[in-house]
């Protein structure tokens, strides 16, 4: 009897074991399925971005390497650098033995991604362009790092505050809104980047919306022609390139009649992480404020 309950103990725990590392599927964010034996250990984010949605979901320990500019959360900064967004180290990347290489989808890496997929690490794709793709990222992540209940906890609170975000300004009157990523050249983004989805979660239009390219280069007299209701630009690390003060001497403006130029920091919301969502309360704060100043009559004759 002793003999059978050892032999039905240790068929238990065998089973329990097994289940522990049972594989880990997932999709990322260009449909490609990724499959782990186990939850990844030692994982290198390759953007600034990756590196906040990580330690959100509660995996920051697992990170070995990370590139330039992943300044958040703290911890993050202490964390060795493979490099940038430009170039990465390929020989220090596999000298760290990761068991997970999360990436941003951009055309600079896709030489040396070629190089490193041979060497049989996986890949996650990451790149949300919508704000409800930020929680959906979390989970994921928790799954494949071994964080599930940090993780979700973290993409219940973004989604509770996005459900907020949504159902307090869904029916607003549209602003039509520009949005300057960056002033010399003139860079905006089109309607596929997360950004405008934040600008319609609010209210807005993007007045560039349309454009093929992502981040798209206009010009002075494009912005004019358009004439926004509202300009939002962001600040960069003490960068003074993005200036929006520039738009203050066109007088027939109505942003700038409106008083309705604003800057934000621009890691908020040029970074598809979890601090985004606090982004798209400014830019809902800001187009709020436009329609405030619309009502309150301070130009008369607009659209």
């Amino acid at each position: 009897m002793y003999k059978s309950l050892r032999l039905a103990a240790a068929t238990c725990l065998m089973s329990l074991s097994a289940s522990s590392f049972a594989a880990i599927t997932v999709t990322d964010d260009l449909g490609n399925i990724v499959t782990l034996e186990r939850p990844a250990q030692r994982v290198i984010s390759l953007a600034p971005h990756v590196t906040e949605l990580i330690f959100a979901a509660g995996a920051g320990s697992k990170i070995v390497g990370t590139v330039k500019y992943s300044d958040y959360p703290d911890a993050a900064k202490s964390i060795q650098r493979v490099g940038d967004l430009r170039q990465v180290d390929l020989e220090r990347i596999i000298a760290l033995k990761p068991d997970l290489l999360v990436v941003w989808m951009h055309g600079a890496f896709n030489q040396q991604l070629e190089t490193l997929s041979k060497s049989g690490i996986p890949f996650f794709f990451s790149e949300p362009q919508k704000l409800n793709q930020v929680p959906d990222t979390l989970t994921k992540f928790g799954q494949m790092m071994g964080t599930e209940t940090a993780a979700q906890a973290a993409a219940t609170s973004f989604s509770q505050q996005l459900q907020q975000l949504s159902s307090q300004y869904q029916n607003k009157p549209k602003v039509r809104t520009f949005y300057q990523v960056w002033g010399r050249p003139l860079y905006t983004l089109n309607d596929k980047h997360i950004v405008s989805d934040a600008i319609r979660l609010c209210g807005g239009d993007n007045i560039f919306g349309q454009l093929s390219a992502s981040a798209p280069v206009v010009t002075v007299e494009a912005v004019l022609q358009e004439n926004p209701e509202l300009i939002i630009g962001t600040d960069a690390k003490g960068e003074s390139k993005n200036d929006i003060a520039q738009w203050k001497s066109f007088n027939t403006l109505l942003a700038n009649k409106n008083h309705n130029l604003l800057s934000i920091d621009g890691d908020l919301m040029n970074r598809p992480g979890p601090r985004i969502i606090e982004g798209a309360k400014a830019i809902c704060s800001a187009l709020e404020q436009a329609r405030q100043h619309r009502n309150a009559g301070l130009v008369k004759g607009q659209k």
